[in-house]
């Protein structure tokens, strides 16, 4: 049987079971990587300097996780975390890229690449909390909830980003849905 991520932080924390914690990287480290990826625009580099970061920081960190989140919850948290800090430092805005978007309707490469490029430019005219909720929610498929634990907003505050963001996507990109 599979030991839970609750089984492998309760011996990394009893025991200093490093095995442990290189499982429950093991587990976890393609969505960070991805997550942080997604963050700096594609810079491979800087994406697994801050998951090595994220890593090391919730080894330490780890007698804090409460539990109220799952593990992957706090750990895309810290993520998100040491990115806005190397932001910060470097003065860098979020930007969706291209590469993120969906294929597009299948027969048709033309309207694909169409599509693809009008959502990117949609995207972009996003304030950077907007793009970040867009991309948590319907990228990651996190919950409202989860959200707002991960970014340190109000539930309310998530819920008014998303539904601002869909509003203003959905008048950018009405002329492809014309029966809207």
């Amino acid at each position: 049987m599979t030991p839970s991520d609750s089984d492998l932080i309760a011996g990394v924390l009893a025991r200093d079971d490093r095995a442990a914690f290189g499982e429950l990287v093991r587990r976890h480290q393609s969505m960070v990587r991805n997550f942080l990826r997604h963050l700096t625009r594609g810079d491979i580099a800087l994406a697994d300097d801050l998951a090595q970061e994220t890593f090391i920081h919730a080894y330490r960190q780890l007698g804090r996780f409460r539990g109220d989140a799952l593990f992957s919850t706090w750990l895309l948290g810290i993520a998100h975390n040491h990115w806005r800090n190397a932001r910060r430092r470097q003065r860098e805005h979020v930007e969706f890229s291209e590469h993120h978007l969906p294929a597009g309707p299948a027969g048709n490469a033309s309207a694909a690449v169409d599509l693809r490029h009008d959502l990117a430019t949609a995207l972009r005219t996003l304030s950077p909390d907007e793009q970040l909720a867009i991309h948590l929610g319907y990228e990651q498929g996190l919950s409202h909830t989860e959200i707002a634990t991960l970014v340190d907003w109000p539930l309310g505050t998530v819920k008014t980003h998303l539904a601002r963001s869909k509003e203003k996507l959905r008048h950018l990109l009405a002329a492809w849905n014309p029966q809207a």
